[in-house]
């Protein structure tokens, strides 16, 4: 299906992700991992969707200057959205806990950005996902971050390990997004963009 419209393509994932690496991996397309350092600084006026666009963006700049004809690099970005502010990775075990007291009982939305850039395009998607946290106790939320150590995550958690299973009343939107790539857009555009 999509192997063969994308077989003569040499398919970038610019991420250390883990999650990305193996929801990508889903879709059945060959692909190699290639990261390039970043600086991830962005202006305090983007909001929400606006910051993982600029961003993911900013990630595929690092390989601009010598992108091969028959390449795809794909960049991406997650944040999570809660009360007109982004909570990205927490910069300690402290901090992961504050992290998850702020969204305890409320509703926070994550947002990923994709961007696919080729040597003569660039095209930017963006998701948004609801998430509905119950109350979390500070026991509960001592645990999970002692436990799990969430420090390479956005807002401090991952939807697939236990906070998953035991803290979410509610999605609205697409699970793998809360994960940190959009499978169903992201194989649509691949679908949509490239011809066997």
């Amino acid at each position: 299906m999509l192997q063969k419209k994308l077989q003569h393509l040499d398919i970038i994932l610019a991420s250390q992700s883990p999650r990305r690496q193996e929801l990508l991996k889903e879709l059945d397309i060959d692909f190699r991992i290639e990261t390039r350092p970043v600086d991830e600084v962005y202006s305090k006026e983007l909001k929400a969707g606006e910051i993982t666009a600029f961003l993911s963006e900013l990630k595929a700049k690092a390989f601009q200057n010598n992108i091969k004809d028959n390449q795809l690099i794909i960049t991406s970005d997650t944040i999570v959205w809660l009360e007109d502010a982004a909570l990205e990775k927490p910069k300690d075990l402290s901090h992961a806990k504050e992290m998850l007291a702020s969204m305890s009982g409320k509703m926070h939305e994550v947002f990923t950005s994709v961007t696919f850039t080729t040597s003569t395009s660039q095209d930017t998607i963006t998701d948004s996902t609801k998430v509905y946290f119950k109350n979390l106790t500070d026991a509960e939320i001592s645990y999970y971050v002692e436990t799990y150590k969430p420090m390479d995550r956005a807002g401090a958690y991952g939807i697939q390990d236990w906070i998953g299973y035991t803290a979410i009343e509610k999605l609205d939107g697409c699970y793998y997004n809360v994960m940190g790539l959009p499978l169903p857009k992201v194989y649509q555009w691949l679908s949509n963009n490239f011809q066997e």
